[in-house]
């Protein structure tokens, strides 16, 4: 591994301190979802989280994502580590909804097939609960560009923990 000096007048700058928390705010139709008393994380809040469409009978959901000109690689694509968080942050979500948002999850299996680069530029994650037990979820996901080009898709088991223990 390659080591590379700053050069010697170069200062380190802390980050800025965090924003306040948001809370996801309803689209029309979405009133009344458990996604109304969840806080935003700022992981997804990076992402450009956007609930766009949701069956809750059926623990499915779409949601927007940014994919963020700093997301970008080298080659100019979406880095496969920001789709991944994008599929992750699709399929927790499915069981939050699919279970009145009394589960949250957290991922113990995850599998990724990436099957087209990702451009800059709004991107749409479909997620969709499998199987829910007592103590484990599986779900499944896909990534699209805005054409409904399918760029990657996520399969995962998750340990469904109740909302009380894991969300503050």
């Amino acid at each position: 591994m390659e080591t590379i000096a700053l050069p010697r007048n170069a200062t380190a700058t802390a980050p800025a301190p965090a924003p306040a928390t948001p809370y996801l705010t309803p689209l029309p139709g979405t009133e009344g979802t458990p996604f109304e008393r969840l806080p935003m994380p700022p992981c997804a809040a990076l992402l450009g989280w956007q609930l766009i469409k949701h069956d809750q009978s059926k623990g499915w959901l779409r949601i927007g994502f940014d994919g963020r000109p700093d997301f970008l690689n080298p080659a100019g694509y979406v880095q496969g580590g920001f789709l991944t968080a994008m599929l992750d942050d699709t399929m927790g979500p499915a069981v939050w909804l699919a279970s009145g948002g009394t589960l949250y999850t957290s991922t113990i299996h995850l599998n990724i097939s990436f099957l087209q680069p990702a451009r800059r530029g709004p991107l749409y994650g479909e997620g969709q609960v499998l199987q829910m037990g007592k103590t484990v979820a599986f779900v499944e996901a896909q990534l699209m560009d805005e054409v409904g080009q399918v760029l990657a898709r996520a399969n995962a088991a998750a340990r469904l923990v109740p909302s009380g223990k894991a969300v503050r």
